[in-house]
């Protein structure tokens, strides 16, 4: 398998496929709202909020202002406590035991 420092693709080539990658990570969590964020901390531990935390430290190095709420926004596709209060159920007994187990490890 090539290594992708080696490969022929430009820089700007690169940065065109990661950001339409994101976009489209975004556009597969906002078509999957039942998937949980206590879902994807278990199973691979990051979830929306670790991806609007990302998104807003990129931005504070590259001295872009951007706000927490804006990064959610643009990961949520909607305002944060709107998202939680359409989709977001508490969290089972058994996801709160799946996370803490996680957690430990």
């Amino acid at each position: 398998m090539p290594d992708l420092e080696q490969t022929t693709l430009s820089q700007a080539q690169k940065d065109a496929l990661d950001a339409a990658t994101f976009r489209r990570l975004l556009k597969h969590l906002d078509e999957n709202k039942d998937v949980q964020n206590i879902d994807l901390m278990i199973l691979a531990n990051f979830c929306r909020n670790c991806l609007s935390k990302w998104y807003k430290a990129e931005a504070d190095a590259q001295n872009i202002s951007v706000d927490m709420d804006t990064a959610r926004m643009r990961v949520y596709g909607m305002d944060y406590t709107e998202w939680k209060d359409k989709f977001q159920p508490p969290a089972t007994p058994e996801q709160l035991e799946a996370f803490n187990a996680r957690s430990k490890c």
